[in-house]
């Protein structure tokens, strides 16, 4: 009633990406879903959750709330856990299953089949199903096919967080990442991580409006009008957990305008090469490993364990020198960590870390606008692991500086 032409651009926007992104229709105001723009991926969970929570519970009762569960994995993002717990699910029940190396971090079909049974021997109800599309971690991408066909099975709700990696999926050649997206009941990703759109702006599509709406409206009086009464408008308060709401769709919208498909899908490939030419490079020195096949703009990799140890390939997760027994993981972590450290310390470029299947792993990820391929600065990282290295040992003495070896004992 206040602000139509607002809402009408933020309809607009919200289709035009859902196209760019090759949506199925199901989910575009062009068919029976609908798009909305919320502040942060938590609050698109939160409102999706709620969804289905009031959902299963017209169906099981409502004083069965206690029995809900919450699936992801150890690397879905927290805000699902966040989301879990202001919705009103059982803390004991909020399940991040274990993602290992040997599926690149991605979540397992099977393992998440696991859980669910286990979980209904034990009398409990599966309900929320969040797979990642980019993991804050290492970006790996969970298989969504396969993982609907599990969680459909048992009538659960499927979102998706494509935060970081959904941009990516506007080129052809890497919308095969959300292929079973069809399977799912809801998606979003965050057009202010690798979109180039300011804070904040976090796309929200589902199928079923309706669902939404029934859990978050609230009609008192004073808010009534004949638009809404119609039922032949889009009312965004209905849609989120606010009453008020920012015109985001604005800046969305000049994003769009202003760069041009075109632009947007040639700066997104420029990342990925970049990063492909990064990837290259650490390749090249044999001191170091790729943890995690690359998927989109963001390399993840570390000095090797036996680089960090001097002592050759480990072929143990331990071995005994000067008197002391040397955890070969603590010691390759405390030196990924020193040169993180130090590459950060030089001014000269940041980059951030993870811990993921207990290594440090340190992360080079591309995605800013003015970003070139003078800008990856592998002789930087080079240059502070020749300085840690050679002060922990890697000078030809087999032994480790005590001062590590105290420190990781």
């Amino acid at each position: 009633m206040s602000s139509p032409a607002a809402t009408e651009l933020e309809s607009i926007v919200m289709d035009w990406l859902g196209n760019l992104l090759r949506l199925p229709k199901s989910f575009l105001f062009s068919g029976n879903g609908g798009g909305v723009i919320h502040g942060s991926t938590c609050e698109a969970i939160v409102c999706t959750m709620a969804a289905s929570r009031d959902q299963m519970l017209s169906r099981i009762g409502g004083d069965n709330i206690g029995k809900l569960v919450v699936y992801g994995s150890d690397q879905t993002h927290s805000a699902l856990q966040k989301a879990s717990q202001i919705v009103g699910i059982n803390a004991k029940n909020f399940r991040a299953i274990e993602a290992t190396r040997s599926t690149t971090f991605a979540l397992s079909p099977e393992s998440l089949k696991l859980a669910i049974s286990s979980d209904i021997e034990a009398g409990l109800v599966p309900l929320f199903l969040c797979a990642t599309v980019g993991t804050t971690a290492t970006t790996a991408v969970d298989p969504l096919g396969p993982l609907c066909d599990v969680a459909k099975h048992h009538g659960m709700w499927v979102h998706v967080d494509a935060a970081y990696a959904g941009s990516a999926c506007i080129c052809p050649e890497f919308r095969h990442f959300i292929d079973g997206i069809e399977g799912v009941d809801s998606f979003s990703f965050n057009a202010h991580k690798w979109f180039f759109t300011g804070l904040d702006c976090c796309c929200l599509w589902v199928k079923n409006p309706g669902s939404l709406t029934s859990s978050l409206s609230a009609n008192p009086e004073f808010l009534r009008n004949k638009p809404t009464d119609s039922k032949q408008v889009v009312d965004y308060k209905d849609w989120q957990i606010a009453l008020s709401r920012r015109f985001r769709a604005m800046k969305l919208w000049l994003v769009l305008r202003s760069y041009g498909v075109v632009n947007l899908r040639n700066f997104l490939r420029s990342h990925v090469k970049m990063a492909k030419l990064f990837e290259g490079l650490v390749a090249m020195d044999q001191r170091f490993e790729i943890v995690v096949p690359r998927n989109f703009s963001m390399v993840c990799f570390r000095v090797s364990p036996w680089v960090a140890t001097s002592k050759g390939a480990p072929t143990s997760n331990s071995f005994h020198q000067n008197g002391i027994d040397i955890n070969v993981e603590k010691c390759t972590n405390e030196v990924n960590c020193k040169l993180l450290e130090a590459i950060n310390a030089s001014g000269r470029v940041f980059m951030t870390h993870a811990m993921v299947g207990g290594m440090y792993v340190i992360r080079c990820a591309v995605g800013v606008t003015l970003t070139e391929e003078k800008h990856m600065a592998w002789k930087v990282v080079q240059e502070h692991a020749d300085v840690i290295l050679k002060n922990h040992g890697d000078d030809g003495d087999a032994n480790l500086k005590l001062p590590l070896l105290d420190m990781i004992a």
